[in-house]
Order: C-alpha cells, then structure tokens, then sequence
C-alpha cells in the first residue's frame, strides 16, 4: 500500500507492546487519505507541508504540535492524518498522531481503524498507552485515537492525569514527532485548554467559508502560541496564501 523512498529510513521498527493492524486502501481512497495511496500525485501537497514543519520542528527544537481550525467541517483531521503518514514516510523520526478532539473523534475512522481503547480510558480508566496505542501498517507511525468523554471535555484537558500522560509521550521516544488534533477554536475552549501542552499549533482554513473576521479571531486565540502556518484547504483554485506575519502553507484542492 504505501512505498517510501524519501530520506533515509531509519532502522526498521519492530511492535512488540502495540497492537498492529492492515487498513483497507479502499477506505483510505473513500477518506481522501491520499498520502497512504501508493503514487498519488495529489501527496506533493503534503511532501511539501510536510518540509516546512520539519525545518521549523527542527529550527525549534520542538517534537510535538497540534492541528486545529476555527469552525468544524474545514479539515483539520483530513489534514492530521495524511500529514502524520507524510512524515512517518520521510524517514527520519516516527511519527504519533493523538486523537485529542473529545467531543468529535475521528481519526481512528479515517484510518477504518477498530480499536477498544482510546485517549478518555487512559485518563479515566488507567489504561496502559501500551494498550490504547495502534500501529496502523505504516512503519514509523503510530495512533492513540480517541473516544467520546462521558464527563467534561474541558475538565479532564485541564487535568494533572491529561498533564503526565502528555508528559510521558513527549518523553518517551527522541526521535518521534507528535501531533495533536484538536477540535477547532470556536466549538468550545477544549483547544485553547491545550495550547500549554505542545510547542507549536497548525491552523486549518475552510476557503470560501472561513470569514475574514473568523480568521482575525483565531489568531487573537493563538496569539500567544507559536504559530507553524495556515493551511487553506477545500480550495477551488490555486490562491496566494494568507500572510500575517507567520510562515504560511499551500492551499490545499
């Protein structure tokens, strides 16, 4: 299914803890999950995203960051999920991608993933990570997908169980980049609870219905977190991308 010949691999990675599943390219073709397409010439779009994180990951220091848009519908884990492949394909590091929207989950479903554990079980039931984490066929790629909370979303973000489990996947592994998708900025305050958890955020823009005024506001939220760029995705058209004084991305058709 997918073939990598960017960079240079590291040593091949064998799960022994993690559960390793086969995902159907039928299902990753239905979600537009075009980086695990083999030859998909639509994944330069995320070659190319993909280098302009990791040089500022890289320039920063950083391992870890979270994508997020100002309303629902714009992408943002469309954008997650074909990003993360983009970088476990590169070579050089291994890639998490956490389901941490929890009210909304859904990267498990863009990968068909099927899964007993997520994010919520090891907050709220002491789940081992060992246990919730998914290696979806893709070497160098692991999920830690999510669950609906029975209990306050905000509340268990904010928590000291939410802050060591964060703290022990960012420590966990020197070579790994983790990436938090997180529900947008306008649906409640569950992704600005989250901005103290990770170095850096990526910003998803719905073209064409994201407003002027929506895209001012969001930055105001972020404006205290290091910004890597926008993403202008559901584009028509080849289009300049917004400028705001921060490193910005291709949009995306």
């Amino acid at each position: 299914m997918i073939n990598s010949t960017d960079g240079h691999s590291l040593d091949s990675i064998r799960y022994t803890k993690t559960q390793t599943v086969s995902i159907d390219p039928d299902v990753l073709q239905n979600n537009r999950v075009i980086m695990g397409l083999y030859n998909d010439p639509r994944a330069d779009i995320f070659r190319v995203l993909r280098t302009n994180v990791l040089r500022q990951l890289r320039e920063n220091n950083w391992n870890s960051f979270a994508i997020t848009s100002a309303t629902p519908g714009a992408g943002k884990t469309f954008v997650s999920v074909n990003l993360a492949i983009a970088i476990a394909i590169e070579g050089n590091q291994s890639v998490l991608i956490v389901d941490a929207d929890l009210r909304r989950p859904s990267v498990g479903q863009y990968l068909g993933l099927e899964w007993e554990f997520g994010l919520v079980d090891c907050l709220e039931r002491d789940i081992s990570l060992e246990d919730a984490l998914i290696n979806p066929g893709i070497e160098r790629m692991v999920v830690l997908p999510g669950n609906n909370s029975d209990n306050n979303a905000s509340e268990l973000i904010s928590s000291r169980k939410m802050f060591n489990l964060i703290q022990e996947i960012k420590s966990r592994y020197k070579d790994r980049i983790i990436i938090f998708d997180l529900p947008p900025l306008f649906a409640a305050d569950d992704a600005l609870l989250f901005m103290p958890y990770i170095d850096a955020v990526l910003l998803v823009v719905e073209d064409g219905k994201n407003t002027s005024d929506e895209l001012q506001h969001s930055m105001y939220i972020l404006e205290q977190t290091n910004l890597l760029g926008l993403v202008v995705n559901k584009s028509s058209q080849s289009i300049t991308p917004y400028q705001y004084g921060y490193a910005s991305e291709a949009a995306l058709d």
